[in-house]
């Protein structure tokens, strides 16, 4: 097969072109439909005749403020949950990553096997046993422990991740600092700080992404005061006068609008996340 595509350079592009056309219409055509329904009225949402054409409206957007102004105010704590879990992760990431790069030993290449096969386990199994502990401590429905669990949740990847970027940077830049008398905490924020940002910004994609989106640990660790975007939504959904599905849509729109924005800009630090490490000098 690859002999022949060599054969056939336009075959070969027209495949790729297809293959790619096929990836973004999967991805992008359910995103659409969301953006596009909601700026429909509610009888055209469904109505096939009226799926590309109809006249639009902010009706549902207007009815969102109107009828579920939790929705922003989740919209908030989604924000601050997000930011805080965020830096947290990222901090304690390049710290650990720094750790393990430059410190060897049986011990912590034992806990980097630890990392990994914790990241396996299904977040519910630690959820349920959690709860008696945190409503002990008087941290349910704050903004602190979705924070804390978010980001405890992704230090592990974002370990190894920071520990394959920081395994790139030449250990002599950290001799160098040392012999001009630097501690090593002043070697982690004036040498390899600058130098693995960009591994620093795609552990904070993956967090961003994930908090911003989580569902599990807010639904049963927050009631009001720290609720947050998805579980509105969900209430949307749950209602008992019956789903409106203009507001939904709305509702859907408005939150995946930061996040995809954010996640289009950072592309290729998520992709440099993903594919640190496969390329060795």
């Amino acid at each position: 097969m690859p002999k022949l595509m060599d054969k056939f350079p336009l075959l070969r592009a027209f495949l790729k072109s297809l293959g790619v056309l096929v990836i973004l219409a999967w991805s992008i055509l359910p995103i659409a439909l969301i953006a596009m329904s909601s700026f429909k009225a509610d009888r055209d949402i469904f109505s096939l005749t009226s799926r590309f054409s109809f006249t639009p409206t902010l009706a549902n957007y207007t009815l969102l403020w109107e009828r579920w102004g939790d929705f922003f105010h989740g919209l908030w704590n989604s924000f601050l949950v997000t930011v805080g879990a965020t830096v947290l992760a990222v901090t304690v990431s390049l710290l650990a990553g720094f750790a393990y790069s430059r410190h060897a030993g049986k011990g912590l290449q034992a806990s980097a096997f630890f990392l990994i096969f914790i990241r396996l386990i299904p977040p519910i199994v630690i959820t349920l046993p959690l709860f008696p502990v945190v409503n002990w401590l008087g941290l349910n429905d704050t903004h602190f422990i979705l924070i804390l669990l978010y980001a405890t949740f992704f230090v592990s990847l974002g370990t190894i991740v920071m520990r394959t970027f920081i395994d790139q940077i030449p250990r002599e830049l950290d001799e160098s600092a040392m012999i001009d008398g630097a501690s090593q905490f002043q070697i982690v924020r004036r040498v390899i700080f600058p130098l693995a940002a960009q591994g620093m910004l795609a552990v904070a994609v993956f967090v961003i992404v994930y908090a911003w989106n989580e569902f599990l640990f807010a639904f049963i660790f927050t009631t009001t005061k720290a609720k947050t975007a998805p579980l509105v939504v969900a209430e949307m959904i749950g209602a008992v006068e019956g789903v409106e599905w203009g507001v939904l849509f709305a509702a859907s729109t408005l939150q995946l609008l930061p996040v995809l924005a954010f996640v289009i800009l950072m592309q290729k630090h998520l992709v440099a996340g993903l594919t640190a490490g496969a390329v060795k000098g």
